[in-house]
């Protein structure tokens, strides 16, 4: 009973349940009671598309666009950056089973078999010259009683590493959704340009021919008719290069789901509207942010692993405590191996504890705990940084929907100036340069509504990835599609 006194004094101490470190709690952050930059009005009732909070679960079904939500479908399933993200967050839970395996026992199967020799003109116990066998079977087992919790905490910060790579990967779900939202609306802002400038240039072309006969018939002078053609020139060297950026815009979609750039080419090549975002959106409370965006998350996880980090270091300053034994069967007959007699036992508590090491012991800590504190300022920067670009997108999501309402305003008007100075250069009415400023106008004014109309549609999608809206949504998707499969 003596000898079993410490084991049974150990196992106590680990069951007790002591822990150095600093126990984490999370970090009190101040949130704005509303939004500043809220609309007054309210969200349109009985929407379907809302969960509790307000947002929408998939926010690209709100422009009611099936090429949009079947290429945020595929770049959920397919996309090679979030598959990457995906392999970080098993890569974390395979450190945490490497983690824990430190609290359990280490047991390993040893056997040998030994012939041997002795030499005559040596020394030896067994006679000289004598030839024997010696054969061993039997397991090892080493195990650190986690006293002072320092495997624990260990674990502990591989557990919130793991929750973190789990955050990790859904923000980088949230900014791919986002990307694919710009590059769509940009591609068929990009169209509508295009036809636009088509449009126009055939207006433009129309007023060269009429120039030309009236020069021809001696009712107007030749500087009309050069410019004319400067006119048309200049639209139609807009054309290249809208057709590049549609390119370009084109081949990252197709990257994005995962396939070569050239693969959406006939899938995106009839042209389509701009998708068209709602009139007003709900967008939650502040304080729901930060249980909402992913990244706000990942640094609130950072920062909780991080302190468990300072206990781990700290375990260095106290002794360790081990329980060694060993269990074998050794014999040199092969006959008598399974015999009861040819069992070996041993037990071996045993302590260790750094006496003197440089200061290095508590150097470690200060690491830790300055690390710690950078990631608590990390984790309030970002949450500041959310309720920024909330605010951010709220404000530039309402005043593009006023600017694209003057601006529709302006294109009317201007076409009809347009239509009214045609008639009257063609009846004698008018000089050429009404002409010429009045479809210049028009041009300028309709490519610079399609802009605007893209630019709602993306700070829509800005508003959306700065709620954290979403990834909830295709994350369900990808989970059930990989549950199916």
């Amino acid at each position: 009973m003596t000898g079993r006194a410490p084991v049974v004094a150990l196992v106590l101490l680990y069951a007790a349940g002591c822990m150095v470190g600093p126990n984490y709690r999370r970090p009190d952050v101040v949130t704005p009671p509303s939004w500043g930059e809220l609309a007054p009005t309210a969200p349109p009732a009985g929407r379907s598309d809302a969960i509790a909070d307000g947002i929408p679960t998939a926010w690209w079904t709100t422009f009611d666009d099936q090429v949009l939500t079947s290429l945020v479908a595929r770049t959920v399933q397919s996309n090679l950056t979030l598959q990457q993200a995906e392999a970080r967050v098993r890569e974390a839970r395979a450190l945490r089973r490497i983690a824990a395996a430190d609290l359990w026992p280490q047991v390993e199967a040893l056997g040998s078999y030994t012939r041997a020799r002795t030499s005559k003109n040596g020394l030896s116990t067994g006679g000289p010259g004598k030839v024997f066998n010696l054969f061993q079977a039997g397991f090892d087992a080493n195990w650190e009683v986690d006293v002072f919790g320092g495997n624990r905490r260990a674990v502990e910060a591989a557990d919130a590493s793991v929750e973190a790579a789990a955050d990790d990967r859904n923000a980088v779900l949230i900014s791919l959704m986002a990307e694919v939202g710009l590059e769509y609306v940009t591609y068929r802002s990009l169209q509508q340009r295009i036809a636009l400038a088509n449009q126009n240039l055939a207006a433009q072309q129309g007023t060269l021919d009429l120039t030309r006969r009236l020069f021809n018939a001696g009712l107007a002078p030749e500087l009309d008719v050069q410019r004319a053609a400067a006119q048309v020139a200049t639209t139609a060297s807009t054309i290249p290069l809208l057709e590049q950026q549609s390119a370009q815009a084109m081949h990252a979609l197709g990257v994005l789901i995962g396939q070569p750039p050239m693969t959406l080419e006939q899938e995106l090549a009839a042209v389509g509207p701009i998708p068209t975002p709602p009139a007003q959106v709900a967008v939650g409370l502040p304080s729901e942010l930060l249980l909402r965006r992913p990244d706000v998350a990942r640094s609130e996880r950072q920062l909780a692993s991080q302190t468990a980090e300072i206990g781990v270091a700290t375990r260095d300053l106290f002794p360790r405590f081990f329980i060694t034994g060993a269990a074998s069967l050794q014999s040199v007959r092969a006959s008598d191996f399974f015999d009861w007699q040819s069992r070996a036992l041993s037990l071996a508590p045993s302590v260790s504890w750094p006496i003197f090491e440089g200061g290095r012991i508590r150097a470690n800590i200060a690491l830790q705990t300055a690390t710690q504190q950078e990631l608590l300022a990390a984790y309030e920067a970002v949450v500041l940084q959310a309720f920024q670009d909330v605010e951010d997108a709220l404000v530039a999501f309402s005043h593009e929907q006023a600017t694209r309402a003057q601006l529709e305003d302006a294109v009317r008007a201007n076409e009809r100036a347009a239509d009214l100075a045609r008639r009257a250069y063609a009846q004698g009415l008018t000089d050429f340069l009404t002409v010429l400023v009045a479809e210049q106008s028009v041009f300028t004014s309709q490519d610079t509504l399609a802009q605007t109309e893209r630019d709602v549609a993306l700070e829509l999608v800005a508003l959306y990835k700065a709620v954290g809206g979403g990834w909830d949504a295709a994350g369900t998707a990808r989970d059930g599609a990989d549950s199916g499969s």
